[in-house]
């Protein structure tokens, strides 16, 4: 099987009534304290460093009924989550082990306003001490529900 299909073979057509079961998950992992507008923030950074990484993860782009052209998405749903600090260290470290594809939101992030500043912040920290606000997750479906362990569905 190619490392395009992110799907079981259940995912055909735009036709098929078939139930669609993905073999992997998409999730966002976001600290529980952070104010609306920065999980809005810090949930957008997260998928496009998963977008851009996995291409995979990228479904055909869209049109509507007159022809308009919309651009492509995610091919399966992403589960937003939220936890305490402790449990994205716990998330974090256990994505690490068991080698998940992962994007990272530092709370020095919302000091800087550029992509060079704000890989500089990430460089700058330890991966032990790195002062996590949200993390994206893409992986099989079991090891990322393992590694978001303690996490809640987002309300």
């Amino acid at each position: 099987m190619s490392t395009m299909s992110t799907a079981t073979s259940t995912m055909s057509t735009a036709t098929s009534t078939e139930p669609v079961r993905f073999d992997t998950k998409i999730a966002v992992l976001l600290r529980e304290d952070l104010e609306p507008w920065q999980r809005l923030n810090v949930t957008a950074f997260l998928v496009s460093g998963l977008g851009t990484a996995l291409p995979e993860l990228i479904g055909e782009p869209y049109l509507d009924a007159d022809g308009t052209l919309y651009h492509p998405m995610f091919r399966q749903p992403v589960l937003v989550l939220e936890g305490a600090a402790e449990t994205l260290a716990a998330a974090h470290r256990r994505a690490l082990t068991r080698s998940l594809r992962t994007a990272v939101f530092t709370a020095d992030l919302f000091t800087t306003n550029n992509d060079r500043d704000n890989r500089a912040a990430v460089r700058a920290v330890p991966t032990d001490a790195l002062d996590l606000v949200g993390l994206a997750l893409h992986g099989p479906r079991n090891a990322v529900d393992k590694a978001l362990k303690g996490a809640r569905m987002h309300p």
